[in-house]
C-alpha cells in the first residue's frame, strides 16, 4: 500500500529593516509512485506573520534572517499541518482510493413511445 510523504520545501522570508515579520512557509504532500495510477500530489502553504505585524505577543518575534533554523520553522508551520494532513487525506481518499464512478453510455436505451 502507497504512504503518504511530506516535504517541507518552502520557506519565504518578508524583510522589515533586516529583520524577518513573515514568512510563506509550504509543503508538499505526495501519495504513491510518480507515473503510476496511485500518484497525487498536492502544495499547501501558509502565510505566518510575526508580532510586528500583528500586534499579538503570542506571534513570533522578529529575527534577523540567518538567526533562523529549520526547527525554528517547522514549529511555525506546525499548527497548519494538522489540518493540511487532514485534507490531503480527504483528497487521496476521493480521488485515489474511492474515487467516484465514471457514469456509461446506455446505447440500447429506446425511447418510450406515445402513450
Amino acid at each position: 500500500m502507497a504512504s503518504t510523504i511530506t516535504e517541507f520545501n518552502t520557506a519565504v522570508p518578508f524583510l522589515s529593516g533586516s529583520k524577518v515579520v513573515q514568512w510563506e512557509l509550504g509543503m508538499t504532500y505526495t501519495y504513491g509512485t510518480s507515473g503510476q495510477s496511485n500518484f497525487y500530489q498536492s502544495d499547501f502553504s501558509t502565510q505566518v506573520e510575526s508580532s510586528w505585524v500583528t500586534g499579538l505577543s503570542s506571534d513570533f518575534t522578529p529575527k534577523a534572517e540567518g538567526s533562523w533554523t529549520r526547527a525554528d520553522l517547522l514549529t511555525l508551520i506546525q499548527p497548519s499541518t494538522g489540518l493540511w494532513d487532514q485534507v490531503f487525506a480527504s483528497q487521496v481518499d476521493s480521488v485515489i482510493i474511492n474515487p467516484p464512478s465514471v457514469p456509461a453510455p446506455d446505447n440500447s436505451y429506446v425511447i418510450p413511445d406515445e402513450s
